[in-house]
């Protein structure tokens, strides 16, 4: 039988109208999926009357909440882990706790929280005495500052070598003036001027642009060096200043502070042909460079590395290199026999570890801030300092030493721990004692080097 579309069209509006209708009670009552409409008013007390009428017809009036609810209810937390064991019954489908059981858990938590309370307390008292400390170290910092301002620097010709500036040196000279005590203690010898190091790095960097195009020219100042060893040079400093400091990330390409330590390498190289670039160097520029401005730097970067231990170093000097390994030998012996037998047992020789310590003045091998204030008493006592520090290192780590090999003594002496604390090396330093036999260092370095000439003006085959 066929049906009538305006039928049709009724029935499926009398539906759509059933439905509407539905729906709108149900938003009556406030259902909304995920939505955020509070159930109304009205349907609260309507739930609320639903339940009282099905009590009074089950004859079962609603319970009070137990004591247990109670408590829970008024607790500020809800029990966790090892506290939930401890403060809430077994679930009902399990035997009950006993109360022996029950007391135990108790006194156990009460002991957690007694112990908890005290690792708080020496948290916080921990944190005040490094308050403290940090405040005691500032303050006393800002009135070195202001003795060095006010006092030293302006009087430093006088006032430099005095017990009262020694002494204030020791402890370390305050970072904001650390270069320009650096300065003034390393000197101008050479006479270097702001305009020459542009000179030169204006050279250096016309090489740069030569041997990068592949030019060929040679300058008059450079006669007697090949390409090869120019361009060998360049990419060392390249290589090498990769990796200074790395763990810093400001010396590295792209870094704040590559170009200004690649311009003072590649100056060098132009003022010292002759000395060129020797791997280490980038490390003691890096340390100048975080202290003075870069024409500063370069000035001193030059002077310090023409210092006779120094240069004796950085043009690889094997005679006279020796001659400082054997005068630190000397003191080694005089302070720390035990443990200069024990090397000598193992063959273990000064120039092992040594060289590395001197080409970089330690800035490669210690923690960067003790570094500072190595150079802060070697910029003071000159080169006996570098080997004191030596010996101080070696007897911090003496009773260590003198139960290791060979190999892993060298491991140990190359690799020195991250973590090496200022004031133990510093206090290890003190206790060494620069004289052997009523000689001081440079006494024994000098009858070193006499008798090293004497052998060789005796012994023509030493010279080759």
């Amino acid at each position: 039988m066929a049906v009538s579309p305006v039928l049709l069209f009724m029935d499926r509006n009398l539906l759509a109208r059933k439905q509407n209708a539905r729906l709108d009670r149900q938003r009556d009552l406030g259902w909304k999926l995920f939505g955020k409409v509070p159930l109304r008013e009205t349907a609260q007390k309507e739930s609320k009357k639903t339940q009282k009428e099905y009590e009074d017809k089950a004859g079962r009036p609603s319970r009070p909440p137990s004591p247990k609810q109670n408590v829970r209810k008024n607790l500020d937390f809800e029990p966790l882990s090892t506290t939930a064991l401890i403060l809430e019954d077994r679930p009902a489908n399990l035997p009950a706790k006993p109360a022996e059981e029950a007391q135990k858990h108790r006194q156990q938590y009460e002991e957690m929280v007694v112990q908890a309370k005290k690792r708080e307390l020496k948290e916080a008292q921990r944190r005040k005495k490094q308050l403290e400390e940090r405040c005691k170290v500032e303050e006393s910092i800002g009135n070195a500052v202001l003795t060095w301002n006010n006092e030293i620097l302006p009087n430093w010709e006088t006032m430099w070598c005095s017990k009262k500036v020694r002494d204030l040196w020791w402890q370390g000279i305050p970072p904001s003036v650390r270069g320009k005590v650096w300065s003034l203690a390393i000197g101008n010898e050479l006479n270097i001027t702001h305009e020459l190091f542009d000179i030169c790095l204006a050279r250096a960097k016309e090489r740069w642009r030569s041997l990068s195009t592949g030019g060929s020219e040679v300058e008059n100042e450079d006669a007697g060096f090949s390409a090869a060893d120019r361009e060998a040079s360049l990419e060392l400093i390249k290589l090498d200043i990769s990796r200074t400091f790395p763990n810093l990330c400001i010396f590295q390409q792209g870094g704040p502070y590559h170009d200004m330590l690649h311009s003072i390498l590649g100056a060098y190289t132009c003022y010292r042909p002759d000395v060129g670039y020797v791997q280490g160097m980038s490390f003691i520029a890096a340390v100048l460079i975080l202290n003075l401005d870069t024409a500063d730097a370069f000035i001193a970067f030059s002077n310090l590395l023409n210092k006779p231990c120094q240069m004796a170093f950085f043009r690889v000097d094997h005679g006279l290199m020796l001659t400082y390994f054997a005068a630190f030998e000397v003191f080694f012996e005089e302070n720390l026999p035990k443990l200069f037998a024990h090397f000598k047992k193992n063959n273990l020789t000064a120039d092992i570890y040594l060289i590395d310590w001197i080409f970089t003045l330690y800035s490669k091998s210690l923690p960067l801030d003790l570094a500072c204030r190595i150079w802060d008493v070697f910029c003071r006592d000159g080169e006996e300092f570098l080997f004191r520090t030596a010996l101080g290192i070696l007897k911090l780590f003496e009773d260590i030493l003198t139960r290791m090999d060979f190999i892993h003594s060298a491991q140990f002496l190359t690799r020195l721990p991250e973590d090496l604390p200022a004031d133990e090396v510093f206090a290890a330093i003190s206790t060494v004692q620069m004289q052997s036999r009523n000689k001081k260092w440079a006494q024994v370095l000098s009858a070193l080097q006499k008798d090293s000439r004497e052998m060789e003006k005796g012994s023509p085959s030493l010279r080759h």
